[in-house]
C-alpha cells in the first residue's frame, strides 16, 4: 500500500486494498496504524477518505527500503511490460526517479551545478544560473519549507537521484515542456522522442 502511494496520489482504503490484494477491513486496520505512526496523512472529502504519504521523508525511507529489499532478493516486483519502463523513469513521490533521474543528478554533479558535502547536495552559483535558464524560478523554491535539494537512493538503479523542491521542479518543468508525461494509473514517466533528445542535450557533460 505504501508503494502505491509513492505515486504521489491520494488513494482510498478500497483502492489500497485492491493494490495489496487484501480485504478493505484488513487494509483499514493497517492504514489506521500507519496513520497513527505518522507515515500517512488522511484527508476527508465528502464521504470519502483519502490516504497519502505524510511527507517526502517517508518516500525517501521507502525508496531506501526498496533498494535494500532488492539487494537482499526480497523485493516483490510485478513483472510485465511496464517493469523496464518503471526502471527507466518513474515518479518517486513528486520527483523523477529511475535511470533518467539518476542521470540528471549525476550530470549536475559532474558539471559542478550541485556540490555534494556530507551526503547533502547544495546548488552552486552555476547551478542557480543553469536552472534559471531552464525556466525554473529559484526564489519560490528557497522560500518553501521543504529542502531545496535532497539525495534519494534509487531502488532500481541503486544510485542517487535528486529529490527536494528542485527535484520536483525539474519534473514539473519536463511536463510543462511536454518532454515527458505521466502514464495513467502508473508511476511510469514516458519521455517523447523529442523530449529524450532535449533531455540528452540538457544533461550533456
Amino acid at each position: 500500500m505504501l508503494t502505491a502511494l509513492m505515486s504521489g496520489h491520494a488513494l482510498t482504503a478500497t483502492e489500497l486494498a485492491q493494490e495489496a490484494g487484501i480485504t478493505v477491513q484488513t487494509a483499514s486496520s493497517h492504514l489506521a496504524k500507519l496513520s497513527d505512526g505518522g507515515l500517512l496523512a488522511l484527508r476527508k472529502q465528502g464521504r470519502h477518505r483519502y490516504f497519502s504519504l505524510s511527507n517526502e521523508d517517508v518516500a525517501q525511507v521507502l525508496e531506501g527500503l526498496m533498494g535494500l529489499a532488492a539487494r537482499a532478493g526480497h523485493l516483490r516486483v510485478r513483472t510485465g511490460p511496464r517493469e523496464p519502463a518503471l526502471r527507466n523513469a518513474r515518479v518517486c513521490y513528486d520527483h523523477l526517479a529511475g535511470d533518467q533521474g539518476v542521470r540528471l543528478y549525476e550530470a549536475m554533479v559532474a558539471r559542478k551545478l550541485l556540490a555534494v558535502k556530507d551526503k547533502n547536495a547544495i546548488l552552486t552559483k552555476p547551478g542557480a544560473a543553469f536552472i534559471g535558464e531552464f525556466g525554473i524560478e529559484l526564489e519560490p523554491l528557497e522560500r518553501a519549507r521543504r529542502p531545496l535539494c535532497r539525495l534519494c537512493l534509487d531502488w532500481s538503479a541503486r544510485r542517487t537521484h535528486l529529490a527536494g523542491g528542485l527535484g520536483a521542479a525539474f519534473l514539473e518543468r519536463f511536463y510543462a515542456l511536454k518532454w515527458a508525461r505521466r502514464e495513467a494509473d502508473s508511476r511510469v514517466v514516458t519521455f517523447s522522442r523529442r523530449g529524450e533528445k532535449d533531455f540528452e542535450a540538457l544533461i550533456a557533460v
